[in-house]
């Protein structure tokens, strides 16, 4: 008997749905419906546009026909407040709004990084929920709903806080799987505030006979869930999109001060594991130099940016992709041209320059995350599996690969969507596990090897990409 089930994957810049079939062991899938997802500002802060996303759902759902289920995965941190008569009181708040820049220092007056570290072992970034939390100007509210959680919801009335979206917040305590009394004790948090937590792939409610089903609402939970693991390797992860997320799987988190100094995170996959990673900007810097280059005129498409980049000289800059200076919107190229002057090396003043001064940096970023991972778990790394829509630029595919010196498996593209559609089918009792859809996935998806080139001159580039950014 087949299913029909449908993923909404929602990025922090557009928003998809994706249709999938599962019969006979197998299942095919096409994206129905896509949307951008602009911020709006209300009350002077950036927000997301709730009411607009909900209307794109609507549009999703009309387009989907009949389905059996349906679920949902976004972003981490942010979320959306609920009074008591389970209303939303106003737009969440994004995550690159600018109220979080200070807010670490005020909470570290009342709880220490180290606490705050070994309580949550979350890598302590700004945006944050946490953070977010100690900058609401909202006391009223009554319910605490995850973006994901948010968006099912809307759709069939039950509050839930799923567990990998909930491990995002730096107020979940990942020994005990429980929100941190400890935490949110020293910052004034109650936590009737949020509701029940749930496992991933579980359902939770239901409309017209359409199962909601809470998949693993952190999109880099539902893309790790779609890795599929050769036998025999020792296996990284790089979800790549908007954000970079570089890790490993490993079975209980590191909580040491050594992984807290290097700002190394703790959340929780589908398959319950600890996924132990660093968050890094990714394809944003792309992303937002494109935007600026179109302000002034120039509309080049990525594969435009990309053929200038390879034209460049390689290892003639490089910027620290984590930097403050660049998190927030604006104009990036005018940033990174500060940054190398002020770092005193050649400005790239082409915009080639410029796109082969971010790629390099990811690339050599990914490298110096990844040694610190193995320095913190004892694990060497013999393969990097790439995830999601970053795998599409093969420019920064091979440059990964030469950066640190063994294969990367780039593939599949769709990994977040399908991730969800996975957790939906074990779910619904279609599939027995994670593991089992991982080895379906390796069978059916299409993954491309990238064997590193050229890893002597990388690693000359790599010890001036060090000297010059740390």
């Amino acid at each position: 008997m087949s299913k029909t089930v449908l993923a909404f994957d929602f990025g922090a810049s557009s928003g998809r749905a994706i249709k999938a079939v599962y019969e006979n062991g197998c299942f095919s899938y096409k994206e129905i419906h896509r949307f951008d997802n602009i911020p709006i500002y209300e009350n002077g802060k950036m927000c997301h546009d709730f009411k607009r996303i909900c209307g794109e759902i609507d549009k999703a759902l009309q387009k989907a026909g009949g389905i059996d289920s349906l679920a949902f995965d976004t972003w981490g941190v942010d979320y959306g407040l609920l009074d008591q008569n389970g209303k939303l009181i106003k737009s969440p708040v994004h995550y690159r709004d600018s109220r979080t820049r200070n807010a670490p220092e005020k909470v570290f007056e009342k709880i220490t990084p180290e606490e705050l570290y070994a309580e949550t072992g979350n890598q302590i970034m700004p945006i944050n929920t946490l953070f977010q939390l100690a900058c609401e100007e909202e006391k009223s509210a009554k319910r605490l709903l995850f973006m994901p959680d948010l968006c099912a919801y809307y759709i069939c009335k039950k509050a839930v806080c799923e567990k990998t979206i909930a491990s995002t917040s730096q107020m979940l305590n990942l020994k005990t799987g429980k929100w941190s009394s400890a935490v949110c004790d020293a910052c004034d948090i109650d936590i009737s505030l949020f509701a029940d937590l749930c496992s991933s792939a579980t359902v939770i409610g239901e409309k017209d006979g359409v199962k909601v089903i809470a998949a693993a609402g952190h999109d880099t939970q539902c893309a790790i869930a779609a890795m599929p693991c050769r036998k025999g390797a020792s296996p990284a992860f790089l979800s790549c999109g908007t954000w970079s997320l570089i890790g490993c799987e490993l079975d209980a988190p590191v909580l040491t001060e050594k992984s807290r100094l290097d700002a190394l995170s703790n959340e929780l996959g589908a398959n319950g594991k600890i996924n132990y990673l660093k968050n890094i900007s990714g394809l944003w810097l792309i992303q937002e130099t494109r935007r600026a280059l179109k302000r002034e005129g120039y509309d080049y498409s990525y594969n435009d940016l990309e053929m200038l980049a390879r034209k460049e000289k390689p290892f003639t800059c490089f910027i620290d992709p984590d930097d403050d200076v660049f998190a927030t919107e604006g104009n990036l190229p005018q940033r990174i041209r500060a940054y190398c002057k002020t770092t005193k090396q050649p400005v790239p003043e082409s915009t080639g320059a410029m796109i082969r001064c971010i790629y390099e940096s990811l690339a050599m970023k990914y490298r110096f995350a990844l040694e610190q991972i193995s320095e913190n778990t004892g694990k060497k790394f013999n393969v990097l599996h790439m995830l999601g829509g970053g795998t599409k630029d093969s420019f920064l595919c091979q440059l990964t690969a030469d950066s640190l010196g063994f294969d990367v498996a780039a593939g599949p593209t769709e990994a977040t969507a399908i991730g969800n559609i996975i957790l939906q089918l074990i779910a619904l009792g279609e599939i027995e596990s994670v593991e089992a859809a991982r080895e379906m996935i390796g069978k059916t998806e299409k993954v491309k090897i990238y064997r590193p080139a050229n890893h002597s001159e990388w690693q000359k580039g790599y010890e001036k990409y060090i000297k010059t950014v740390f």
